[in-house]
């Protein structure tokens, strides 16, 4: 396990864009921690360190959003799920095996149907500002 501690979002990013460059297609990163803990900024970083240069937004109300970049990246936001049954009526599977990398937040209401390797993302608030990153797993890049 990796622990990192940031004392901005900025460098949260920054954690997420370090990460990525141990991820390859078909890495599934599963985040868990409260609200505003800082996990649609660590997948900022992520999508930074994917190549993507664009904005990244929580994808809150549209379940998934897709960034394209040299491994294509996509988000998921399992906060308004009730289980991983609808997880699966919107693709998820398809979404495996499109050789991107799956982001997923509020990954605890889809425990069920994270596949085996899924690298585990903890984030924690130790402060305003600061955080407590814990990085379980390793990418297949």
């Amino acid at each position: 396990m990796m622990v990192i501690c940031t004392s901005s979002e900025s460098e949260t990013a920054a954690a997420g864009e370090t990460l990525a460059r141990s991820l390859g297609p078909g890495d599934v990163v599963a985040l868990y921690g409260d609200l505003g803990a800082g996990k649609t900024a660590f997948v900022r970083g992520v999508a930074r360190g994917l190549g993507f240069s664009g904005r990244v937004s929580s994808p809150t109300f549209t379940i998934v959003n897709e960034y394209i970049a040299p491994v294509p990246l996509f988000h998921f936001d399992m906060y308004r799920l009730a289980s991983s049954e609808e997880l699966f009526e919107i693709g998820w599977e398809d979404y495996l095996e499109r050789g991107g990398v799956c982001c997923v937040e509020w990954s605890e209401n889809v425990e069920d149907a994270l596949p085996p390797g899924t690298i585990r993302v903890s984030i924690t608030k130790t402060g305003e500002t600061s955080r407590e990153i814990k990085i379980e797993g390793e990418g297949r890049a």
